[in-house]
């Protein structure tokens, strides 16, 4: 999971990285600005329901990330 400074979360699985962008496959890119969820919710939804797919390959730009975590790092509530 990479939390960025956008309106954006990015979830799925790390492949690669290098001094610019961090590479992730099977990923789903969320929008908050269409979603009634806050990011903790939907974040938590995920882990519980499964990464919700909507990409088969997604390059994020490492200047606009703000924290990385991994699904088994996610405190239950």
């Amino acid at each position: 999971m990479i939390d960025l400074r956008s309106s954006y979360v990015c979830m799925g699985t790390l492949v690669g990285y290098d001094a610019s962008y961090f590479e992730l496959h099977d990923a789903d890119l969320h929008d908050f600005r269409d979603s009634t969820k806050t990011r903790e919710v939907y974040i938590y939804d995920s882990v519980r329901l499964g990464v919700r797919r909507n990409r088969a390959r997604v390059l994020i730009q490492r200047d606009e990330v703000v924290a990385i975590g991994r699904f088994k790092d996610i405190a239950e509530s």
